[in-house]
């Protein structure tokens, strides 16, 4: 129960501080908050597991942080390429 909250808190905080970095803090909630974040640690991982042979299950909170802050500003970047948005880039 508490790696549940966990991913929860630090997905809210990965998601929130992206949408800042991306620019797409006003559209988004809460729940999109968290969604992305936990969604951005999952691609974060993923891409360090595949580039840096790193296993981010024996990493400390702030590695998982920056992870899921790199990854879910990957997945909005990625969202803007195919929403209206993204015509703009």
């Amino acid at each position: 129960m508490i790696a549940i909250i966990l991913w929860i808190v630090i997905g809210g905080i990965a998601g929130w501080i992206a949408s800042k970095i991306m620019g797409t803090d006003a559209s988004m909630g809460i729940i999109a908050n968290i969604i992305v974040g936990i969604l951005g640690a999952v691609i974060g991982g993923w891409l360090l597991g595949i580039f840096m042979d790193i296993d981010m299950g024996s990493g400390n909170w702030f590695v998982t942080l920056i992870t899921a802050v790199v990854g879910a500003c990957l997945l909005l970047w990625i969202v803007g390429l195919f929403t209206k948005r993204g015509s703009r880039v």
